[in-house]
């Protein structure tokens, strides 16, 4: 569920992580599941016709509209109601700006999205998520495929995480993006562990060894003697 603390603000959980109190009551668990549903609708896919700019923001107070519409029991939303989904979000898939929401990553359609740029990992990762992916990428690359941009992860678990939702077991690929970075390839970070490009040619990509990588992505060391 969703609450609020007076001192330490919007928190899901039944009591303030901070201080232990209860704080005031939001939004119940199905309430931030609709939401947030209809928030990546609206956000990454472009249901409901939102006005978004070239940036991906929607005034919130379309949101709040939009949902009470579709869900009549809803109607005591407010557009604090999506601070506190942003705020509180674990995978950071959403920013504010003023009045005004974005996904950070997830599109489906083609937006000029400015990310940082800074502090890019040396290494991301990418999972193959079916059969034959693995050749393709080796020969032509990893191109996008549902999305409008190619998603890489922070660490191997990340991408394996990722790749679970549409494969049991995927291959997860590690991805040269100093060397992505040198070739003129700009990469993004989107959010917490999601980086955006828009290709990862093949020279910059290989097979991840799982024995190789440990839950942060970071080589450990073993040189396999």
């Amino acid at each position: 569920m969703m609450r609020e603390c007076e001192e330490h603000g919007y928190f899901r959980d039944e009591y303030c992580p901070v201080c232990g109190e209860e704080g005031k009551f939001l939004m119940s668990d199905y309430e931030v599941d609709r939401l947030g549903r209809t928030m990546a609708s609206i956000l990454r896919h472009g249901k409901y016709e939102p006005d978004m700019d070239e940036q991906g923001f929607v005034d919130m107070r379309d949101i709040v509209f939009v949902v009470k519409e579709s869900n009549p029991k809803m109607r005591w939303l407010r557009p604090h109601h999506i601070e506190a989904m942003v705020e509180t979000d674990p995978k950071g898939r959403y920013q504010l700006s003023g009045g005004d929401v974005r996904a950070t990553y997830g599109h489906t359609f083609e937006l000029s999205l400015r990310h940082p740029v800074d502090n890019i990992p040396e290494v991301l990762f990418y999972p193959a998520k079916e059969e034959g992916d693995c050749e393709k990428f080796l020969s032509e690359g990893i191109f996008p495929s549902d999305r409008s941009m190619v998603h890489l992860s922070r660490s191997y678990a990340d991408a394996y995480r990722a790749g679970s939702v549409k494969a049991p077991d995927p291959v997860i690929f590690v991805i040269d993006t100093a060397g992505c970075i040198d070739a003129g390839i700009e990469i993004g970070r989107a959010a917490k562990t999601v980086f955006l490009c828009d290709q990862v040619p093949p020279e910059f990509l290989e097979v991840a060894n799982p024995d190789d990588w440990d839950d942060d992505g970071e080589d450990d060391g073993d040189d396999g003697d």
